[in-house]
């Protein structure tokens, strides 16, 4: 009989732990899986961001240097206009996405010389800086770095 009276009270001081237990380690396990998927999540966005800016971005050139061209304009003229729309074209991508333009490193190279000669290419390379979430205040340099290249022909045209 005491040895039952003892496993009673035994058991009753274990009331409510499994709780507490549960609790703690769900939180342990969960933190950990939450700021992986919001890290994964800023990391995707900025790899669409990218992709998104090397296509709008060459494509943007390409059409504004070629109506410049249409419209009499000079090589240089015409360049000048097709890195105005290029301009133009990156800080709406980037809004679309809602990123600082300082976050984003953009190189646009023609493959001819002219830039704008029928049949050839622009290129534009995109860099994007990411912050990790809630270390990048800590740690400025934990930063990852998404990269795309997106080409777009120089269509021909009727100077």
């Amino acid at each position: 009989m005491a040895s039952l009276r003892r496993r009673l009270v035994q058991a009753q001081r274990d009331d409510g732990s499994a709780v507490v237990e549960f609790v703690f380690l769900a939180m342990v396990l969960m933190i950990p899986v939450v700021y992986l998927v919001l890290t994964l999540a800023r990391v995707q966005e900025a790899a669409f961001a990218a992709e998104a800016v090397s296509r709008d971005v060459s494509r943007a050139a390409v059409v504004g240097g070629v109506d410049a061209l249409r419209e009499g304009a000079s090589n240089t003229e015409a360049e000048r206009a097709a890195r105005e729309r290029a301009e133009a074209a990156l800080a709406t991508t980037l809004g679309d996405f809602h990123l600082d333009r300082d976050t984003a490193d953009v190189q646009l190279s023609c493959t001819a010389d002219p830039c704008l000669t029928p049949g050839s290419d622009v290129e534009v390379s995109v860099s994007i800086e990411v912050s990790l979430p809630g270390i990048g205040a800590l740690v400025p340099r934990a930063r990852i770095t998404v990269d795309s290249t997106g080409t777009s022909p120089v269509d021909g045209y009727l100077p």
